[in-house]
């Protein structure tokens, strides 16, 4: 699989100055954690999952999250269960499917090592398991299940914690808190692959709701949190993690609002500031200014419960020529001894010492997502990206 990998090979040779990499459930956990990119939710309870799945690889979904926790009424559980064995089983006996990384989201330690003994040989398809309002205290049970599971089925599987409860929310808890997450992530790290913020349940201790129009960002309790947690388990240095982005709760922007838009001439003549105006009008503005600031606080990838938020997500992700070109010229060898550059673009200064983890992090974003060539924009890459 590949980010883009649905788009036609000569558009994306007109897209892409170098195209994202080719990547499968074996790759090395720091390539993948970086791959992520929008990690879209779907109910473990829907009848057709296995098509579900396939159709949404089909249209550039490369993660998927299929949930047996909040989406789900407690009654659904077992059947819940039951389903997604049966359809991930289904799936496994499919010769030419190519389905994207999956993962379960479970609500107790005890399904991750039931469940994975359930599927048996299907087991194959599976990357990990979602450990849903994590805590040290409550994550260590999550995580030695996940080893047992591990070590009996022999199929390497990640954890994806979840950062979602009070005490990390409370001012009076958080450091105490953080500092046990990171003390038992840090002695399961080769198999934690990334952190998910929970901002939804964030919201929910306060009874607040952030509108279409406004961002995590504009949600202070919220914003202090994501600061936090980047603060402390999200360093560059060695010792971090990947954190991905908070979900976008509305889906109101349908690609049948947006979709003729553009589809005018992408490639010739596209006004591109008309089009994101008309992009704007159609409420995506909301969405589009959240992932820039999730990328500008550390973040990497975005939880997302709509297949309409996850092609925004990736086009976001592409790394532009520029970035590519200044990440390149900060990490030659020559310049390991430090010194300020003039960008190639000649409109900033690159500091090597200072820029160093983040050009190192912007060609890992490069390896994944790819770089766009010099005249292609967001609108290009959103627009390549729609199904025919």
């Amino acid at each position: 699989m590949r980010h883009f990998g649905h788009v036609a090979p000569e558009v994306r040779k007109r897209l892409f100055f170098r195209e994202p990499c080719a990547f499968t459930p074996d790759s090395p956990a720091r390539l993948l954690a970086a791959a992520l990119g929008a990690t879209l939710y779907s109910p473990a309870t829907r009848p057709r999952l296995a098509d579900d799945v396939l159709k949404q690889a089909a249209r550039g979904v490369v993660s998927m999250v299929l949930c047996l926790e909040d989406s789900i009424d407690d009654a659904e559980v077992g059947p819940g269960e039951e389903n997604l064995v049966r359809q991930i089983t289904a799936l496994a006996g499919l010769p030419d499917a190519d389905p994207p990384l999956l993962f379960i989201r479970v609500r107790v330690p005890e399904q991750i090592p039931d469940l994975v003994r359930r599927l048996g040989p299907a087991v194959r398809l599976l990357s990990g398991f979602v450990l849903p309002k994590f805590t040290e205290e409550r994550g260590i049970p999550f995580l030695e299940a996940l080893a047992t599971a591990e070590a009996e089925s022999g199929r390497r599987l990640f954890a994806m914690p979840v950062l979602e409860s009070p005490e990390l929310l409370y001012r009076e808890s958080r450091v105490e808190t953080l500092e046990g997450i990171f003390r038992a992530i840090d002695k399961y790290r080769d198999r934690v692959l990334a952190l998910r913020l929970g901002v939804t349940d964030f919201c929910s201790s306060y009874g607040l709701r952030r509108g279409p129009d406004m961002t995590a960002y504009d949600v202070q309790i919220v914003a202090s949190v994501i600061a936090d947690v980047v603060n402390m388990l999200g360093r560059a240095d060695g010792t971090g993690f990947t954190v991905t982005g908070p979900v976008w709760e509305y889906f109101r922007v349908q690609e049948r609002m947006f979709k003729p838009l553009l589809r005018q001439s992408p490639f010739l003549e596209v006004q591109a500031a008309e089009l994101r105006e008309k992009l704007i009008e159609h409420a995506m503005d909301g969405l589009l200014r959240e992932i820039s600031l999730d990328h500008a606080n550390g973040l990497l990838g975005k939880t997302c419960i709509h297949p309409s938020h996850v092609l925004p997500v990736h086009a976001l992700s592409v790394v532009s020529h520029e970035e590519f070109t200044d990440a390149q010229d900060i990490l030659r060898p020559e310049r390991g001894g430090g010194g300020v550059l003039r960008s190639a673009y000649t409109n900033k200064m690159n500091e090597v010492k200072p820029h160093r983890a983040w050009a190192e992090r912007t060609l890992l974003r490069a390896e994944v997502f790819g770089v766009a060539n010099q005249d292609i924009g967001f609108v290009e890459l959103l627009a390549a990206g729609l199904p025919a």
